[in-house]
Parts: structure tokens; C-alpha cells; sequence
């Protein structure tokens, strides 16, 4: 999956764009017009609040890439490391509330080489005021982001990861500085995830497991 278009270094939403399948309001739907999504997000009141609502608008639009479902399989599936996968199960723990999951997830992938995640992770610690944890994450993200990338391998595919719908519904909430969330059903399959152990440092980690695409993808 390439999420790392645009080279923007300062983390946020800029370091990912908007896809152009990306599902389009439909008239009347949300009230709101869909170029007044793509707009920079209203400054809010002190810096983690600005840090939160950035990393809530960017994680909705890694989840509406149509390369993201087919990047969470080759997690499942490919025996070497695919960090855009764990980019993308990073970001549904994320708006789940798993953050210790996601965290740990985006650092696998920050890992193996995604600036985005780097940048994810900077904004992530600002929002909890980690201030100089997310210095650290902004420098390491720079440096990535400078790296040459490698081949980028063929995937299945694209399709969307969630229905179009729930889609538009967290983009318009990102933007508007609400809480990011997917309905109950899929959060439900995100919170049932198998855990792996309890890690001294972030607890019982979800892993991806082999229905976890179909599972978000069921009904669509």
C-alpha cells in the first residue's frame, strides 16, 4: 500500500493524501460538501487538542485508501514484515480506542520503514503532551521520509476496507473535530481480535486474524 505520497515531513494530515476512489458524500447525505472536507482543519484551542483532531482526520483517511484491505491481508499473510498492513491495523485499534495497540502496531510499522506511521506516533504522544516523545517520532518520520522507498510489490485488487458510508461518516466526524468511531458492529470485530500474551509494556496486543478483512468487508 503506498500512503506515503506527497513527502509532506510535518506530521499530520498532510502526510496522507485523499485517494481519488475515496467515497464522496452523497447530496443531501451529510450536508457538507465533499471539497470542504479536503480544507485544513480548524486550529483548536491548545496544541494536543490540534495534535488529536489531526490524527483523527489523517487515520480517516488511511482507512479510506482502497489499497488499505489488501495491505491488512498481506499482513495476515505475507511471512515478511508488510509495515503499510500494520499501518492500517494500527489505525483501526486507534479508532477503537485500543491506543496501546495501536501504538505498538504503528512503531512496527515506523519499524519497517512507513514515515506515515513515524508521523502518526508524533502526533499521537503530542496529543497526550509527550512533547519530547514526539520530537523524537517528527525527527525519526524526517528521516524516513528521506530514505529511498523500495519496490513497491504488487497487491490484490483495491477495494474499500469498510462500507462507504461509515467511510464518509468518519471523515466528516474527523473533520470536524468529533470523535472518530466505526459503528458497533465492526467495532466489535476489532475488539474480538486474538490478543497475544501480555506485554510488560502495552498488555495484551491485538493480532490480525485471517477473517479480519471479510469480516469488515461482509457487508458491503
Amino acid at each position: 500500500m503506498n500512503t506515503e505520497h506527497g513527502r509532506a515531513l510535518r506530521p499530520g494530515p498532510a502526510s496522507v493524501q485523499v485517494p481519488a476512489h475515496a467515497p464522496r458524500p452523497q447530496p443531501g447525505a451529510t450536508g457538507v460538501a465533499w471539497e470542504r472536507l479536503l480544507t485544513a482543519p480548524s486550529p483548536m484551542p491548545s496544541e494536543h487538542e490540534q495534535a488529536a483532531h489531526e490524527l483523527d482526520l489523517a487515520a480517516s483517511l488511511v482507512l479510506s485508501l482502497p489499497s488499505a484491505a489488501p495491505s491488512l491481508s498481506r499482513l495476515v499473510n505475507d511471512e515478511q514484515i508488510h509495515p503499510e498492513g500494520a499501518l492500517v491495523l494500527g489505525t483501526l485499534l486507534y479508532v477503537v480506542g485500543h491506543r496501546d495497540g495501536a501504538q505498538f502496531w504503528w512503531q512496527f510499522a515506523a519499524g519497517g520503514g512507513s514515515y506515515t506511521s513515524a508521523s502518526f506516533l508524533s502526533l499521537f504522544h503530542r496529543s497526550l503532551g509527550e512533547f519530547l516523545d514526539a520530537e523524537v517520532w517528527r525527527q525519526q518520520a524526517e528521516a524516513l521520509a528521506t530514505k529511498p522507498r523500495p519496490p513497491q510489490r504488487v497487491l490484490d485488487p483495491p477495494h474499500a476496507l469498510l462500507p462507504a458510508q461509515v467511510l464518509t461518516d468518519i471523515l466528516v466526524r474527523s473533520h470536524y473535530g468529533l470523535d472518530v468511531k466505526l459503528p458497533p458492529r465492526l467495532a466489535a470485530v476489532i475488539h474480538q481480535l486474538p490478543v497475544a500474551g501480555d506485554d510488560p509494556e502495552y498488555g495484551e496486543l491485538p493480532q490480525v486474524s485471517s477473517t479480519l478483512v471479510r469480516d469488515l468487508t461482509d457487508e458491503q
